[in-house]
C-alpha cells in the first residue's frame, strides 16, 4: 500500500507504513530483546491484525495488553492503531485481582500477556467471559498460544481496509477502582492535526539523528504517547528500557546519543542522588527535549536538572483524562513551581460552589479538553458526572492562577489536612521537608488528632550514612519551626525506607495516611 504523505498515511492508523515504505531498513526499536526494523514493525503489525480479525475482533472492540516495554508491545499498540481497536495496555503492577477487573471491564476480546506474567494473566482470563483470543510473549502460560505461532500463518504485507484505532487507558485507582477513560474513535483529521502539533513541540527531525528513550513503563499515557506512538510515527527510532535505573539511563543516552526522553520526578531525584563522578562520566550533551509529568516536581530537583541537563526541560501538567498545561525551562525559571500558563478559557479554579477565584486564591483546578479530546468513564455516567462541569473536568488537583496567568499546583482535594478548620495541602510543604542535608526524600500527610481532626506528620528518609533516629528527629523539627507556621509543622516523623510511590512517580499519600495516620 503506498501513501502520498505521512498524514495520509496517519489518518487510518498507517503511519509506520509510510515509514517502512520510505526507509525501511531504518531501525524503529532498540530493546535488550531485540531491535526492529520499520519493515520489521510493519510486518508484525499486520500480522496481529490478521490474527485479530481471524479470531472475529473488529473495529470498535477492545484488546488487553499485559507486558512489560519489549518490541512485541509496540507491534501490538501499532496493529491496533491500524485495526480500529480499543486497547487498553494494563498497569502490570497491580494486583492480579485489580487487572483481572480491569481486563473484565475494559470488555476485552483478545489479551496479550507476557511469559512473566503468567499467574496473573490466567486470572485475567478467567474474569472475562468475553476473549475469543489469548496470545503470550515466551512460553509457558497455560491456556495462550504464543505470539510466534499465531502470526507465522500470517502474511506481513499491509492489510486492507485500515481504520484508525485508540487507547483506552485507566486511571492509577489510587482510590477505589480504576477508571477506564473512554473517548470516541478519534475523526481522523483531528488526530492528524495532533500528531503533528505534538511532533512539532517536540521539534524532532526524522532526517537527522534523532533517537528517542522510553524510560517508564509503556501502559502509562506519558510514556506511551510520547515516547513510543509520537517518535514512532514520525520516524524517529525508540529505546525501549524494560526497567528504569537512573545510571542505565545515562548509559544509553550517551550510548545511542539520545535526543528525547521522557522522565517523572522521581527519576530526576535518583538521577541527581548519583555520586558525581558517575555523572560525570557520561555525555549527555545529545539532549535537546526532555519532557516530565505526572506528580509535583521539587523546585530544587527541577532547578538541579536544568542547571545539569540545560534549558531543554518542559512539564507538562496532564492527566489519562487529558492535556493541561506546559512549560519550558525559561518560564520555569522566571516562575519556579508553576506548571505553565494556560490559554484563555482553558483552565478555571473554582471554589467548592463552581465560582471561579481570584489569583492567589486556592481551588479546584477544572481544565477545557482540547477539541476531539472529550471523555467519558467507562461504564461509570455517575463518575463522569462527577468529573465534568460546564465542559471542564477534574482530576481533584487543587491550585491557584497567580497574577500573571500562571498556574501553581498545592495538592489533590482527596489529600488535604484539615486543620482545625484550615486547608493545609501537603505538596505546599513537601519541598521544604526534603531541603535539609540529612534527608533524601520527605512528604507530608494528615494524621487524625483528638483536638485538631487533623494534623501534619512527616515521612522521611534519612540521607545515606544519616541514623534514623531520636537526635536526628529533634534536628529536623529545629529546623522546621522557622520555616512553617504553626499549623503547617509537623509534629510527629515517621522514618521509612522508601516514600511510596505509584509507576508514574505519584505519591500515594494515602498509603502513609492508612499506615501511621491513626484514623478509625
Amino acid at each position: 500500500m503506498s501513501f502520498a504523505n505521512l498524514d495520509e498515511a496517519a489518518a487510518s492508523g498507517m503511519s509506520v507504513a509510510f515509514q517502512a515504505e520510505s526507509h525501511p531498513q531504518k531501525i524503529a526499536l532498540i530493546s535488550a530483546r531485540g531491535n526492529r526494523t520499520f519493515a520489521e514493525l510493519n510486518g508484525a503489525a499486520n500480522r496481529v491484525v490478521r490474527r485479530l480479525r481471524q479470531a472475529g475482533v473488529k473495529p470498535g472492540d477492545g484488546v488487553a495488553l499485559l507486558s512489560p516495554n519489549r518490541p512485541e508491545f509496540a507491534e501490538v499498540f501499532f496493529a491496533c492503531q491500524r485495526g480500529g481497536i480499543r486497547l487498553t495496555p494494563v498497569n502490570w503492577h497491580l494486583s492480579a485481582e485489580e487487572v483481572a477487573y480491569i481486563v473484565a471491564d475494559s470488555g476485552a476480546a483478545a489479551l496479550f500477556a507476557d511469559e512473566t506474567l503468567g499467574e496473573i494473566a490466567v486470572a485475567a482470563a478467567a474474569s472475562a467471559p468475553a476473549l475469543r483470543a489469548r496470545i503470550q510473549f515466551g512460553d509457558g502460560i497455560d491456556g495462550f498460544e504464543t505470539y510466534a505461532e499465531s502470526l507465522e500463518r500470517f502474511g506481513g504485507d499491509d492489510i486492507d481496509q485500515p481504520v484508525l484505532g485508540d487507547t483506552m487507558l485507566y486511571t492509577s485507582g489510587t482510590t477505589g477502582h480504576p477508571k477506564g477513560v473512554r473517548r470516541p474513535l478519534p475523526e481522523p483529521s483531528k488526530a492528524v492535526e495532533g500528531m503533528k502539533l505534538l511532533s512539532a513541540v517536540f521539534g524532532f527531525d526524522a532526517d537527522g539523528d534523532d533517537t528517542a528513550l522510553a524510560t517508564g513503563p509503556l501502559y502509562h499515557s506519558g510514556p506511551i504517547h510520547l515516547c513510543l506512538a509520537i517518535p514512532v510515527n514520525a520516524g524517529i527510532p525508540t529505546i525501549l528500557m524494560e526497567r528504569w535505573s537512573a545510571e542505565e539511563m545515562l548509559r544509553l543516552i550517551d550510548r545511542h546519543r539520545v535526543s528525547h526522553t521522557y522522565c517523572v520526578p522521581t527519576m530526576f531525584k535518583r538521577l541527581l542522588d548519583l555520586p558525581a563522578e558517575t555523572r560525570a562520566g557520561y555525555d549527555v550533551s545529545s539532549l535537546r527535549f526532555v519532557i516530565h509529568g505526572a506528580a509535583p516536581c521539587p523546585v530544587e530537583d527541577k532547578r538541579a536538572i536544568i542547571e545539569w541537563f540545560g534549558p531543554i526541560v518542559t512539564e507538562i501538567y496532564a492527566a489519562t483524562e487529558g492535556m493541561g498545561t506546559m512549560v519550558t525551562s525559561q518560564e520555569w525559571l522566571a516562575k519556579p513551581g508553576t506548571v505553565g500558563r494556560p490559554a484563555p478559557d482553558a483552565v478555571r479554579v473554582v471554589d467548592e460552589h463552581g465560582k471561579p477565584l481570584a489569583a492567589g486564591e486556592v481551588g479546584t483546578v477544572f481544565i477545557r479538553p482540547v477539541a476531539g479530546g472529550e471523555f467519558e468513564y467507562w461504564g461509570a455516567p455517575d463518575k463522569t458526572r462527577d468529573a465534568i462541569r460546564d465542559g471542564y473536568f477534574t482530576v481533584g488537583d487543587m491550585g491557584y492562577l497567580d497574577d500573571d496567568g500562571f498556574l501553581f499546583l498545592t495538592g489533590r482535594s482527596a489529600e488535604v489536612i484539615i486543620c482545625g478548620g484550615s486547608n493545609i495541602y501537603p505538596a505546599e510543604i513537601d519541598g521544604l521537608l526534603a531541603d535539609h542535608p540529612e534527608v533524601s526524600d520527605a512528604v507530608a500527610f494528615g494524621a487524625a488528632d483528638p483536638e485538631w481532626g487533623e494534623v501534619v506528620h512527616a515521612a522521611v528518609v534519612a540521607a545515606p550514612g544519616v541514623t534514623a533516629d531520636g537526635a536526628l528527629t529533634a534536628r529536623l523539627l529545629a529546623h522546621y519551626e522557622p520555616l512553617l507556621p504553626t499549623y503547617k509543622r509537623p509534629r510527629a516523623i515517621r522514618f521509612v525506607d522508601e516514600i511510596p510511590r505509584n509507576e508514574a512517580g505519584k505519591i500515594l499519600r494515602r498509603q502513609l495516611r492508612d499506615r501511621y495516620g491513626g484514623y478509625p
